[in-house]
This record gives C-alpha cells, sequence and structure tokens, in this order.
C-alpha cells in the first residue's frame, strides 16, 4: 500500500487544482463542493507564467511575449522580435509539500513577418512518494512527475487577424508500475496526445484623441484522448479548455500605458452526473456535449465558467506593476485569490515576478503565498520588411 497522507496527496493532485482551492477539508474528506469538474494532468491549466500569474491568471489576450504558446498561441505571429524563449518556474503548493514544483520552457522562431512557430516543455514535478506494504514498513521511494512537450504554427491572416495550431504529447507518470491488490490493479504511466486551436485580433484606435489597442482571443486547448493509468479498460477525460477573453491599452503619453485584461474560462469536459460518475462519452462527443450537461441546466453551466481579470501598468516599457483577481464558483472549486506582481524588461533580458494571496482570510489555502518567476530572453529583429498581409 502506499503511505497514507501522501496517497492522499497524490490523488488530489492527480485529479486537479481545483481540488486544492476547497482548502485542506478536501484530504480530510470533508467535501465542500457539489459536482466539480476534476482531471487528471491538471497541471495543463497551472498558470506557467509570472506576468498573467499577477494579471488574476488572465493573458488570452494580453500583448504577446514567448508565454503566448501557453495562453494563445495566435499571436506568436504578431512579436516584432525574430526569436526568444521564456524559462518559468512555480514552487507548488509549498504550504503542503516542499518538493513539488511545475516548470516551463516555451521559444518562439518568427518565420518572416507573417508566420510564427513555437516550441514548449512544461515538466511537472509532484515530488516522492513513499510506498509501504500492508504493516507500514516502507518498499520503495518513487518520484512523481508528469511533462508535456508540443509544437506550435501560427498565422497572420490579415494586419490584425491571426490564426493557429498545435500539438502536444503527454506523459504522465504518477506511481511507476505498482500494483493495487484488488482495487485497481497495475498501475502504469498514462499517455496521450492533445492539439489546440487559437484566434488572435488586435486593432489600434483612436478614441477622444488617445491611442488605444484593443484586442479578442480564444484558444481551444487540450483537445486530445483519454488518459488511462491502469491495464483495466478504464479512461479518463483530460483537461479541454475554452479560454476567450479580451484586453484593452491605454497609451496615455509616450512613457506610461496600461492594460485592463478580462478571460472567462469553461473546462469542456462533462459534468459529473448526481451520483458522481460521468457517461462514457469520447473525448470529442463530451468536449460538444459539456455546454449542456449539467444536471441543474444552465445555471449550473454558467457556474463553471471561471472569471480572470487584471490590470498592468508599463512605465517606457522598462518596469511593470500588475494586479489581478480570480473567481471561481463555489460548488466548482471555491478558487477565489488576489495576485499581485512586478516586471522588469531591459535590452535583449526579461524578469517577472508574481504573488497570489487567497481571498478567505485565515484560511489554510495551500494556494497562499504562491510565488512565480518567469526570465525572458529576446533577440533581433523580426523582418518588418516584407508586404504585410492584406486586409
Amino acid at each position: 500500500m502506499i503511505n497514507k497522507y501522501s496517497f492522499l496527496l497524490l490523488i488530489a493532485v492527480c485529479i486537479g487544482a481545483n481540488v486544492f482551492g476547497q482548502s485542506s477539508q478536501s484530504l480530510s474528506g470533508q467535501d465542500t463542493t457539489r459536482r466539480a469538474i476534476i482531471t487528471p494532468v491538471s497541471f495543463l491549466t497551472i498558470s506557467p507564467d509570472a506576468r498573467s500569474g499577477a494579471l488574476g491568471d488572465a493573458g488570452v489576450a494580453i500583448s504577446p511575449d514567448a508565454n503566448a504558446i501557453y495562453w494563445n498561441p495566435a499571436k506568436l505571429a504578431f512579436l516584432d522580435k525574430k526569436f526568444g524563449l521564456s524559462v518559468n518556474y512555480t514552487p507548488w503548493l509549498r504550504n503542503l509539500v516542499n518538493d513539488m514544483s511545475i516548470s516551463t520552457l516555451n521559444g518562439y522562431y518568427k518565420v518572416d513577418n507573417n508566420q510564427a512557430i513555437g516550441v514548449n516543455l512544461t515538466y511537472f514535478n509532484l515530488g516522492d512518494i513513499q510506498f509501504t506494504d500492508e504493516n507500514g514498513n516502507p518498499i520503495r521511494d518513487f518520484n512523481s512527475r508528469e511533462f508535456a512537450i508540443g509544437g506550435t504554427y501560427s498565422r497572420k491572416l490579415s494586419n490584425n487577424l491571426g490564426l493557429a495550431v498545435a500539438l502536444r504529447f503527454i506523459h504522465s507518470n504518477l506511481a511507476g508500475n505498482f500494483n493495487f491488490v484488488n482495487t485497481v490493479g497495475q498501475v502504469k504511466a498514462g499517455n496521450t496526445a492533445s492539439g489546440d486551436v487559437a484566434l488572435y485580433y488586435n486593432k489600434d484606435l483612436n478614441i477622444s484623441g488617445n491611442d488605444v489597442n484593443f484586442a479578442f482571443g480564444a484558444n481551444l486547448s487540450n483537445l486530445g484522448a483519454k488518459i488511462s493509468y491502469t491495464t483495466r479498460d478504464q479512461r479518463e477525460f483530460i483537461p479541454t479548455n475554452l479560454k476567450v477573453g479580451t484586453g484593452i491599452t491605454l497609451n496615455a503619453d509616450p512613457y506610461n500605458k496600461i492594460t485592463w485584461a478580462l478571460d472567462f474560462n469553461k473546462l469542456l469536459v462533462p459534468t459529473p452526473n448526481a451520483n458522481g460518475t460521468r457517461s462514457n462519452k469520447t473525448f470529442i462527443s463530451g468536449a460538444l456535449g459539456s455546454f449542456g450537461d449539467a444536471p441543474d441546466g444552465i445555471s449550473e453551466e454558467l457556474e463553471e465558467v471561471s472569471i480572470a481579470t487584471g490590470l498592468e501598468y508599463w512605465y517606457n516599457d522598462l518596469f511593470s506593476a500588475r494586479a489581478g483577481y480570480f473567481s471561481e464558483s463555489r460548488d466548482k472549486g471555491n478558487r477565489k485569490y488576489f495576485t499581485l506582481g512586478v516586471g522588469i524588461r531591459y535590452q535583449k533580458l526579461g524578469f517577472d515576478f508574481a504573488y497570489l494571496i487567497p481571498q478567505q482570510k485565515g484560511a489554510n489555502s495551500p494556494l497562499a503565498d504562491t510565488l512565480r518567476f518567469t526570465l525572458h530572453l529576446n533577440f533581433g529583429q523580426s523582418n518588418q520588411e516584407e508586404a504585410p498581409v492584406s486586409e
């Protein structure tokens, strides 16, 4: 068997970060949700970078950088640098454990002024798990880990509109090869693949003499086959996700600008039935049906939409200050938190930092004091002499 505390923690992580948003009561068996949607490989939905992490996890329509590969790969074609990298690191749930973290490496290359390609590697280290026998004697330790590696292609369809597609391979090894007698049988690593389709639109406007940029983005991500961890015929939905949002930037003068970002997010995974189970659908029918399968109808469907919003201020494109807020229905995970952060850009380098503050005062939230760090590297200029795409 597995050490009890480690097993509960592992299972909670496996079935989704949403569980942790409900406070540590989830680990003690107290259910504070009604029908929260939980999935394996939930690391695919954890905000990887400090910039959007400081904006309440909003990022689908803010100005592009290398982390657009996660938020909205269609933005890559609008970058003005030839190529760039971002390295992100987040110690995860550090109020519970000290050996869990998520790291990402994102890179892009502008093929020409209208096309870009990108690559991504995400690594989720879930820490060491101790397995014991029925008498509590240690058998072995195992380092649980997950990763995803993928690529994307982004293209401008006009000077204002871009589309992108992405593909990734997903590997999840939570317990190695381990036999849970009379329960789930032989446990093994899970593998699957998924894809994204994304859209980005932005337009420069002049409103009452003020220069304003309006942007809209949408990203359908992680659309892919179910994943299995056992030798039995039991497969689970991965976190197919739809994110739509807007970003409005006011250029007050040559030195000061401020952006307001607003994202709406919905998991395209079947809502559990009244008894807590899901119907046996394919991943495509599950995603399509997720807009109308909640037992309580449209009111419950709306509860499954989380909201992320934030403000970003830049001075002379050198220094930024950020603040944001994230809200999720009490019955669908109950994550509610404020975020703060700063950023610095100088020549080819950039650094971002974010800090998370739970809304519930005094609650023992495992998400409390989450820190995020991002390092940016950008090189060269995109070929702006090419003829622009026709409107």
